[in-house]
């Protein structure tokens, strides 16, 4: 069974910094197209990161350049999202997704608030 476990969100204040995991099972996370997807309140889901099979291709929201990184560790079958100068419109649940068997992890609330 494909299944994706997202934690690591949280409370932070603007220009703080967290670390979001995303622990994949019943495939291997290497080989599949991945990415990063958040969706504020009121707003409109919206792609964050993407990441090609293979550490392929990386594709940033022009919003999040600069600031967040994407990375992975194969041993452990888990992806990260790496989130540095947060601001408070970054504030969203944050999924994770399988692009290849199109499947979504059940999503962390990051909020950043003084």
């Amino acid at each position: 069974q494909v299944q994706l476990v997202e934690s690591g969100g949280g409370l932070v204040q603007p220009g703080g910094s967290l670390r979001l995991s995303c622990a994949a099972s019943g495939f291997t996370l290497s080989r599949s197209a991945m990415s990063w997807h958040r969706q504020g309140p009121g707003k409109e889901r919206e792609m964050v990161v993407g990441i090609a099979t293979f550490g392929g291709t990386l594709r940033y929201a022009d919003s999040v350049k600069g600031r967040f990184t994407i990375s992975r560790h194969d041993p452990k079958n888990t992806m990260y999202l790496q989130m540095n100068s947060l601001k408070a419109e970054d504030t969203a649940v944050y999924y994770c997704k399988s692009d290849s068997y199109d499947t979504w992890g059940q999503g962390t609330q990051v909020t950043v608030s003084s």
